[in-house]
This record gives structure tokens, sequence and C-alpha cells, in this order.
């Protein structure tokens, strides 16, 4: 392995730029065991690796650029999440772990713990975060005149008599907004990829007018780029306050080529995959649904959102706002989905998983078992079979969750299915068995606060009483039964589609109350892992150089 520098400007600028939105370069301390210690240790450092043998000098020019444009984009972020970072470092004086814990969470408040304040100087988050004034309450949001306060791309802001004024994106941000700008505009001028400076340049534009629709058709187009850059509005999960407002977050990404090939010769499979669901004809005469483009990227660089907490491992762009999207990619993070494979699950399988299975658990078990669960997202049934209407309008408030549960055990009946057309040669079924034992552990320490948690759990509950797996009370270890792990997810995939195909909502709601719970004993093995100090997520060692292979 040999080092590379991925800048060939000024090295002292770019680490300046790296060093002004980066948690301190510091190891977290074993000597001393405090709460901000414990917490630190939630998150495990690692370094952003990814092959860059195929990029010129003129990449490592462009990549310059769009490092400090998605700069200029966590500037804005952090005004979005919390407000003036600055100020909040300062009040924090020289505690340099509860500023490194505040850089993480992008504000004094814990993503981990349910956005609870993790210092007793700071009052709860406000609902609306810093899309508001934090004293505003949805009457005085509703009190606002016009219907501009609606639009996804708005602030509310007190004017200097006090009176809230409503102001787009691209004014509340111009500062922030138009240094991204210039940088994206002088890195489009060092592309060698016609297509990839059009959409730089379109984007640049649509940034100044908080409409991306044009720049969202260039990059959906984009297939012969191996640097990408996303810089926008990501979600709108943080809004609690009228749950309207897009965090905006950004990413430099490297084009992983050989893995996407892999991936979609397993989309093209979908109508074959459709037609051998596990019930009656009648469930499955619908054809599967368009399936989004899946592209497989490393992460050269995050930052806004994109970089807070907990790290994504995958998204699903462009956003889906009040327009319609009628095409869209879902983009996947190779290089991530390994750092936590390797800082998170192998630890876990290595104190939960039976010892002579612990061989099983594959870094590309994981990423099949990831990525085969978007693809079961184009699959199975929308339409129920007894008149009553769409799967989500008779599910109703437990349509989320059987959805989940859908994806999550289709993926691993579709992943046997291949394995007996022999098209996965590289990793045995077991393989993806245990792994997908192993990650139950990993994910469920996020709580049953949302549809997935739920569903990981019925999942889990439902291969116990099928004895898909057992437990060793002396070695507090787990063993898979492939046999019948096979019969188990066969027969829950055959249950939940049948759920959805008749619109049972009765038997929905008594699988999530029978099932959709952590028990005493896997509470215990949770408890287990957390003494063991086992990260629950990554914090990037983001910086000029990575390393080539």
């Amino acid at each position: 392995m040999k080092r590379y520098n991925l800048f060939f400007l000024s090295a002292l600028l770019v680490l300046s730029s790296i060093i002004a939105c980066q948690p301190e370069k510091k190891e977290v301390k074993t000597t001393k065991d405090t709460v901000m210690q414990r917490k630190l240790a939630n998150y495990a450092k690692v370094k952003l690796n990814a092959d860059l043998s195929g990029l010129s000098d003129g990449h490592a020019k462009l990549f310059s650029h769009l490092l400090r444009a998605a700069d200029a984009i966590d500037e804005l972020y952090w005004l979005q999440s919390y407000g003036d970072k600055n100020e909040l470092l300062n009040k924090m004086g020289d505690d340099s772990d509860i500023k490194a814990y505040a850089m993480i969470n992008y504000g004094p408040w814990d993503r981990l713990d349910g956005d609870a304040p993790f210092t007793d100087d700071y009052p709860p988050r406000p609902l609306g975060a810093g899309f508001f004034p934090s004293d505003m309450n949805q009457n005085d949001f509703f009190a606002i005149a016009g219907n501009e306060k609606f639009e996804p791309f708005t602030v509310v802001k007190k004017d200097a008599k006090g009176d809230l004024k409503v102001l787009p994106y691209h004014e509340a941000y111009k500062i922030q907004i138009n240094k991204a700008v210039e940088y994206m505009r002088r890195g489009a001028e060092l592309c060698d990829c016609g297509d990839f400076k059009a959409y730089l340049l379109q984007r640049a534009e649509d940034l100044l007018t908080d409409n991306f629709t044009k720049s969202d058709a260039l990059w959906l187009n984009l297939k012969d780029n191996k640097i990408d850059f996303v810089a926008g509005p990501i979600e709108n999960l943080e809004d609690h306050l009228i749950w309207t407002k897009y965090s905006y977050g950004a990413f430099i990404l490297l084009r992983n080529v050989e893995w996407t090939k892999d991936v979609k010769k397993f989309s093209l499979l979908l109508p074959y995959l459709q037609k051998n669901l596990p019930v009656d004809d009648k469930f499955k005469s619908e054809s599967p649904t368009a399936n989004s483009d899946i592209v497989i990227y490393d992460v050269l660089y995050n930052a806004g959102y994109c970089n807070a907490g907990s790290k994504l491992i995958g998204l699903n762009l462009p956003i889906g706002t009040e327009r319609v999207v009628t095409n869209s990619r879902k983009i996947y993070f190779k290089n991530v989905m390994e750092a936590k494979f390797q800082k998170i699950l192998q630890p876990i399988t290595n104190l939960v998983i039976d010892e002579k299975q612990r061989k099983h658990v594959k870094f590309t078990s994981f990423f099949q078992n990831t990525i085969f669960y978007e693809i079961s997202n184009s699959l199975g049934i929308s339409q129920t079979i007894t008149n009553k209407g769409s799967v989500k309008d008779a599910l109703k408030e437990h349509y989320a969750i059987i959805r989940e549960l859908k994806n999550d055990v289709l993926r691993m009946f579709f992943i046997t299915k291949l394995h007996e057309m022999n098209e996965l040669k590289d990793v045995d079924l077991v393989d993806n068995y245990v792994t997908y034992m192993a990650d139950v552990f990993r994910s469920i320490r996020f709580g049953v606060t949302d549809a997935q948690g739920v569903a990981n759990m019925i999942r889990f509950n439902y291969f116990k009483e099928q004895e898909a797996f057992k437990y060793d009370s002396k070695t507090k270890t787990y063993k898979i039964n492939d046999y019948k792990m096979k019969k188990a997810i066969e027969s829950l995939s055959k249950l939940v589609l049948e759920i959805q195909g008749n619109g049972d909502y009765e038997m929905a709601s008594e699988i999530i109350q029978n099932k959709g719970y952590i028990h005493n004993e896997l509470l215990n093995d949770l408890y287990r892992i957390q003494r063991a100090k086992i990260p629950k997520d990554v914090v990037y060692d983001q910086g000029d150089q990575v390393t080539m292979k």
C-alpha cells in the first residue's frame, strides 16, 4: 500500500479547510471513563479510503474545489441544525471531549439518544431546529400570512422589529451558497467529462434559486463521470415542528464501476423473482415496479447532514418534495459499509455468534444483504386482491412496518433463490444467513422507535419460534440452523405477502403486537455489547490523503 496525495495544490490551504469543519483529530481516551468518554466511544474513527488509481491530475484539482464547496454547505447546515458553531464551541470552554462530541452531532443534542442534550448547559432541542426561531410554536407558524411558509426550502426568522419573516434558502444562507457556487464553477472548468461539467454548472445555478429540477435531471443521466458531487437539500427529518423543511448536505463520491455492474445484473432478474414469490398466483399478478437505478460509490468526503451523527450507507435521490419525481437513483456507499462492517459488525459477531459460525460473517454477504433490501422494495404487492384498495390504505398505520418487514425478509428469500440458480458464487448461502443474523444486533441497538426497528424484531422473534437459530445460555451465543432458516424465510415471506395482498389489518396488528418487541434475553445481549464498548456508528477521519490500492 502506498500513499497518494489527492491534492497538487497548496496542502496548507486544504488542511485549513478540513480543520475548520472536522472534529479535533484526537483518539478517544481509554484511561478515563467519564460520561462524555463513553459517548465518544459510541463512534469509531475511520479513514475514508478508496481506489484512486484511475484518476488524473485534473481530478485532484477538481476534488480540491469540490471540497471547499462541500465545506460551505457544512457551514450552512450548522445554521440549520443549531446556529452559530463558533459561539457554541466557545461556550464549551476548554473541554475537548465535549467539543468533539458537539462536532459529531452538529450541536449540543445527542443524535444517538433521541436528540437529548448531552450537557446540562443547554435546553432540549427546539422542535424546529434552526429553521425557525427557538421560541416559535405551531400557532405562531400558522399565523404567518401567505403560503410561502409551507415551502420546503424556506426558513422563518425574526426581523429587527421582532416580526416573523419567511425567507427562501438562497437568501437566508446567501453567504454560504454563494461560496459553494463559486467553488463549483471553478471545479467545473477542470472537468474532463462534459456531462459532469454541465451538471455542476447547472447545480450551481439551481442552488441560487432553490429549484433543482434541471440539475436533478442532468445528474440522473450521468454515466461516465468517475468523480460525483451531491450538494443541496437531502432529507426533511430534522424539522419536528411542521416536518417540512429540508436539511442541506454534500457528498464527494467516487463511482465504483465493478460493484455497480454486479448490482445491475441482479436488477435484470426482477421479473423472474416476482414470478417466484412464495404465494399463490393471485398474489403475484402485478409486474415489478420500475426499479431505481442503483449505483455503488465510495465516499471521499462528507459534509452537513451527510456527516451528522449516524453515517448514511445509502440514499435515494433526487429528493421527493411537492414535485413529482418520475425517476430516481439509489446510491450506496461501499467504503462506509466496509467501515461499519469492520468496526461494528465483526466485534458484535465475535461476542454473540457461535464460535464455529463466525467465519461465515463476511463483508460480501453484508453488502448483498443490504443491496437486496432495495431490490425487494420493487417487488411484491401494491394493491389488495380483496377490493380493499391499496395496501397502504388497507393497513393504515401498520403499513410502514409491514412494508419494512416485507423488504427485510424478501431480500433473503431472493438471495436464497439466486444461490439456487448459482448466481452468487463468491459466498455460501450460510454466509448470507449468519451475516443476516449478526446484523440484527447492529441495527436493533438503535431501538424499536421506528418501522424498521419493529420489523427487525418481528423477524427476529419469528425466526426464534421457527428454530432458525438457537441460543446457548452457557456461551451466550446464537447458532443458525441454515435448513430451518431457509424454511422460516419462506414462510414469513408468504405470511407478510398475504397480509399485504388481503389487506389484513387485523393480522398485521396481531403480528406487530406479539412479535414487535425486544425480549429480555435479547436485551441482556444488547447490554453485553454496550459493556464491551463496541461502537454504534463511525465518525470520519476525512483528510487530504486516501489509501491507493
